[in-house]
């Protein structure tokens, strides 16, 4: 099982460059990918899309994840256009983290809609066709309930196949990861799911994928993983202990007071005896 290993950063903009150093670290430490969280009505944050595109200039390999976005902030048709451009302009390292949508009083703030869980969950499909239909070159025109898309032309299209990996929690949204996402892509730790959660939601992915004739192996699964901290040998434990709840991409959310130093050690002394195990 091969193992891939990341960074979960916040996009605080109280430091102008303390995003970006942490990223070109993250590549200089031999770490496979970053993941960043977008909250578009944090006024603290810098806009997400903004970053990562700043920082794609900034790096030459690791790949760039928003982790995940906003849906009812981002229009589906203009954020596929969105993804597809920086795919192309970072030389194929873009995959999309895609959340259905948290944080409501936010989001009507900010001018989007208020959605109920099940809302939530029919426009995440609805976008997800709309992206898949940009992407393949293909004109789209999709009327839902709550997006419509009247043949747009899409362009361009993205340097590699850019996978949806899905924010999913509840049984409607797993299952619907299963037979429509790329990717699982949850929160481990704080008020998202514990160690004991995740058997039954990876089954739950995996009932969806087969309803669906997939194969439920073609899934990445990946999670962030909230409060690791110690020794470079008490962080290996811990995060093999995930990888043994199924995921294999583990993208470790980088604590406040540790900055490069933590990422310098995630990378040159986790990483290596991390995927030694695997």
């Amino acid at each position: 099982m091969t193992i891939d290993l990341g960074i979960f950063t916040v996009p605080d903009a109280a430091d102008p460059q303390a995003a970006v150093r942490q990223v070109v670290t993250a590549e200089q430490a031999g770490l496979d990918l970053v993941g960043v969280q977008d909250h578009p009505y944090q006024r603290r944050f810098y806009d997400t899309w903004t970053l990562l595109s700043y920082a794609a200039a900034k790096t030459e390999r690791i790949k760039l994840v928003p982790d995940v976005i906003n849906l009812p902030l981002r229009p589906p048709a203009v954020l596929a256009k969105a993804a597809a451009s920086l795919d192309r302009l970072s030389g194929g390292r873009v995959d999309l983290g895609l959340g259905a949508g948290a944080f409501w009083e936010g989001v009507e703030a900010m001018g989007g809609p208020r959605r109920s869980p099940k809302e939530s969950v029919d426009a995440l499909e609805e976008a997800i066709e709309i992206l898949r239909a940009f992407w393949s070159g293909e004109s789209v025109r999709v009327d839902g309930e709550h997006y419509r898309v009247k043949g747009a032309k899409p362009g361009p299209t993205p340097a590699h196949p850019i996978g949806l990996w899905i924010g999913a929690y509840g049984p409607r949204m797993l299952r619907l990861t299963g037979r429509l996402g790329d990717g699982w892509l949850p929160s481990l730790g704080g008020d998202y799911i514990s160690p004991e959660d995740a058997p039954r939601m990876q089954a739950a992915v995996d009932e969806g994928a087969r309803e669906a004739d997939r194969d439920p192996s073609e899934i990445v699964r990946a999670v962030n993983v909230l409060g690791v901290e110690g020794s470079a040998a008490e962080m290996t434990d811990r995060l093999a202990e995930v990888s043994e709840l199924g995921f294999t991409t583990l993208i470790v959310s980088v604590p406040e007071d540790g900055g490069e130093d933590f990422i310098r050690r995630l990378g040159e002394d986790v990483a290596p005896a991390l995927k030694g195990m695997s």
